[in-house]
């Protein structure tokens, strides 16, 4: 009896396999680009552990143990990179839901639907754009001569400022850009996690007396907290990666004790001093930290609000 119960579960696999077998075909060019370019290089960390020598490769560099990970925790750049990188992506991660949630809230309470589609497009727009031509108009923006300085300053008779050269202001304009490029997209996951509350409970909470500001208090933002859980956790697991791309192309050796981040100081002890090993010691120290900020948040919402992925 258990044998046949066993056949007809490897019949049903069969043929539930075979009605999707254009779907899994369709899969077949996204696993292997995934495998080539994510599982693959994994194989490459352990230069984290040799004195890797390209012309010796692999299997006849020396192996050195831990000494790449002391070499690269008593470099006196990794320490400002390691605390320059915590505060931008603390900042970032924080903002990136802060402001999305407000601007969402905002516009539920938006009755033209007009008005509603054309700011949720227009501050969807920079989403699509790459940081080579973001950050262009940004460095445009806020330049001694710039749009900021020539009008703005210039209408409260202010002295200009050189905000791109400055260790005061430059962090902040990396923040604010950051979260200026990415909240469209998380304005839109919040709307429409608002959009799937139940109406009866708006309606019950109304019975009960409350108005607009008690029902946003008590029935939106509790109804929308799983959707808030996500963008924390896949934020949290991107708390060591502060936006090289974008920094690296806004960067100038002037503000380098407020912007430098661990990905500049790879990037430089990889592509420019050559130092290999170092650069996938400090690489595997990021990933590690990373996964345990992603693990222990998941724990901690799955203990308090019952929270799970799968």
């Amino acid at each position: 009896m258990a044998q046949q119960k066993t056949e007809l579960k490897v019949k049903k696999k069969k043929k539930s396999l075979y009605r999707t077998r254009e779907l899994h075909v369709m899969l077949i060019p996204a696993v292997l680009f995934t495998t080539i370019f994510a599982y693959l290089p994994i194989f490459g960390l352990v230069m984290a552990f040799q004195d890797f020598k390209p012309l010796m490769g692999f299997r006849e560099s020396p192996f050195v143990g831990l000494k790449q990970f002391q070499y690269i925790f008593t470099m006196p750049s990794f320490r400002t990179a390691f605390v320059n990188t915590m505060i931008i992506s603390f900042f970032k991660i924080v903002l990136s839901i802060l402001v999305p949630l407000i601007l969402s809230l905002m516009l539920n309470e938006v009755t033209k639907s007009w008005f509603k589609r054309s700011v949720q497009t227009i501050v969807f727009i920079p989403y699509f754009f790459s940081w080579a031509i973001l950050a262009g108009m940004i460095l445009e923006i806020f330049a001694y001569d710039g749009i900021i300085n020539n009008t703005m300053m210039h209408l409260f008779g202010m002295d200009p400022t050189a905000f791109l050269v400055s260790n005061k202001y430059f962090r902040t304009i990396i923040i604010g850009s950051d979260v200026w490029k990415g909240m469209g997209y998380n304005t839109v996951l919040l709307l429409a996690a608002i959009t799937n509350v139940d109406p009866t409970l708006y309606e019950a909470a109304q019975v009960d007396g409350a108005g607009r500001w008690k029902q946003v208090l008590h029935v939106t933002l509790p109804s929308i907290l799983p959707m808030v859980a996500v963008l924390t956790v896949l934020g949290l697991g991107n708390i060591l990666n502060a936006g090289f791309e974008q920094i690296l192309i806004m960067y100038n050796p002037t503000v380098e004790r407020t912007v430098d981040i661990l990905d500049t100081l790879v990037y430089r002890l990889g592509m420019t001093s050559h130092q290999y090993s170092a650069a996938a010691a400090m690489g595997l120290f990021k990933s590690v930290i990373s996964l345990i900020f992603v693990g222990t948040s998941y724990l901690i919402l799955y203990k308090k609000s019952d929270y799970r992925v799968f």
